[in-house]
Formats: structure tokens, C-alpha cells, sequence
């Protein structure tokens, strides 16, 4: 059954790292470390105001940036976001074009945007198929903000669950042919340093917005133990008391990784 929220006032106290929703409390000392969201409904949004495509994907980026201004403001030390996956290339070439230029847009503004706030900012998935431009426009954001010790927020973008699990699986196997590797010595460490998010921690919670129940070939290795909230809210409506009350959902839970 969907998750189905309603906005609340919030009040937030940073003396007593309490956030208040609407006469409920989220502990701030008990946040998930990693939130991993699936950004849909743009498209639907946008449809609904009789708009195009394109629209709904530039207000989605707007509440992505106050989403993740908001995560670093409270404490979140990662937040990963499906922008691009690799089966959206099967859209409209006319879609697939304002997508890239949005993106590429979106991260020459950002990387000064992100540095000014401290956040660091990880671009992950496949270069394969992007442009020579995309790829340095990734680049100098990465760069620019790889020193920034606020929130992680890590971009997937061309990027697919199961590619990447290909991919970690090509690197193991070179390094065994390469003699730098026994294949006594395999386990879940060496197969997690080989994925593109070698550098955080599983997500704790994934949140998914419009409605939608399904991972869509989304962090399938990452995501085995993250606890799951699914908002009946298109993205460009979701704001960050729907975040706070994401955030509430998860702290009920008990979260036992397979103990009894």
C-alpha cells in the first residue's frame, strides 16, 4: 500500500535537535545516513498542467536542489538521486535531447551553487553514450566540490542497476587475470569497492514519489536492507515536510537485518 503523506508546519530547533511535524518529533540524532530517492512524476506532473515534458523536468530539478539544500541543512551525510536511467534512452529523441542539455546545464550552474554550500557532488553510472561536453561538465562539478564536507549528493545518471553489477564483475575479473586477485579471496567487500558507490555507505532509506512501487533497476545491490517509503506525491510537488515525514516513517521502523 502507498505511502500517502500530508504536508505539516515545521518548526525546527537546532538547540535541541528536535524537528517538529505538526506536534510529532523526529529525533535528529537518529537520521538515516543515506537517503536514496527515485525521482518520478515529472513527466505526469507536467502533463497535468497541460504542459510539455521538459517543463516537468525543470521544476523537478528546482525541488532537487531544495531537497538537498534542506538534507544538508538537518544532517543527512549522503543522498542519492535517479536522474537518468539506462533505459530512458528509449524515449523520445526530442525527451532524451532537453534531458541532456538540462542536465548539462543544470551541473555547470550547480557545481558553483554546491561549492557555496559545502556539498560534495558525485556524478555516477556510465559515460558510455554521453557527450564529450556532458562528460566535462561532470568532470568540473566533481572536481569542484570533491573537497566539500557537507552532503554527499551522488547523481546516478546513465545509470542502471544491473550495468553497474556487469561492470564491478568486469573489473573483479581483470584484476584476476591480472594475477592482483585470488578468487578465494571474493566477497561482498571486493564486489562493494568495485561499484560506482564505493564511497558511501548502503542507503538506509529509499524513498520513490508519484506512486509508483518498484525499484526500476535502481541500486539493486545497495538497496537489500534500506527500508522503503513510497509517496503518492508526483516530485515536483515534494517538499521537505514531505521529507521530515519520510524521515519519521523510517525512525518507527525496527530494523533487524535478518536477527530475529
Amino acid at each position: 500500500m502507498n505511502k500517502v503523506f500530508k504536508s505539516f508546519k515545521i518548526v525546527y530547533s537546532s538547540r535541541t535537535k528536535i524537528i517538529f511535524l505538526g506536534g510529532k518529533k523526529m529525533d535528529k540524532n537518529n537520521l538515516p545516513a543515506h537517503i536514496a530517492i527515485i525521482m518520478d512524476g515529472n513527466r505526469r506532473w507536467a502533463k497535468a498542467q497541460g504542459k510539455p515534458a521538459s517543463f516537468g523536468h525543470k521544476e523537478g530539478a528546482k525541488t532537487l536542489e531544495n531537497i538537498v539544500r534542506y538534507a544538508n541543512k538537518i544532517g543527512i551525510k549522503y543522498i542519492t538521486v535517479y536522474a537518468f536511467s539506462t533505459e530512458n534512452w528509449k524515449r523520445t529523441t526530442e525527451e532524451v535531447t532537453a534531458l541532456m542539455t538540462l542536465f548539462q546545464s543544470y551541473l555547470d550552474y550547480y557545481a558553483k551553487k554546491a561549492d557555496s554550500e559545502n556539498i560534495r557532488v558525485k556524478i555516477i553510472g556510465s559515460r558510455e553514450g554521453l557527450s564529450e561536453k556532458m562528460k566535462e561538465s561532470i568532470e568540473n562539478c566533481m572536481e569542484r566540490t570533491k573537497n566539500n564536507t557537507g552532503v554527499t549528493f551522488s547523481i546516478a545518471l546513465n545509470y542502471g542497476g544491473r550495468e553497474e553489477l556487469v561492470h564491478a564483475i568486469k573489473e573483479i575479473a581483470k584484476n584476476v587475470k591480472e594475477d592482483k586477485l585470488e578468487i578465494e579471496n571474493i566477497n561482498e567487500e571486493t564486489i562493494n569497492s568495485n561499484l560506482y558507490t564505493n564511497y558511501a555507505p548502503d542507503p538506509d532509506l529509499l524513498i520513490r514519489t508519484s506512486g509508483e512501487i518498484r525499484l526500476s533497476n535502481f541500486l539493486p545491490w545497495q538497496l537489500v536492507y534500506s527500508e522503503f517509503v513510497f509517496v503518492d506525491k508526483n516530485w515536483p510537488d515534494f517538499k521537505e515536510e514531505d521529507l521530515n515525514l519520510a524521515i519519521e516513517e523510517y525512525q518507527k521502523r525496527t530494523r533487524k537485518f535478518g536477527a530475529n
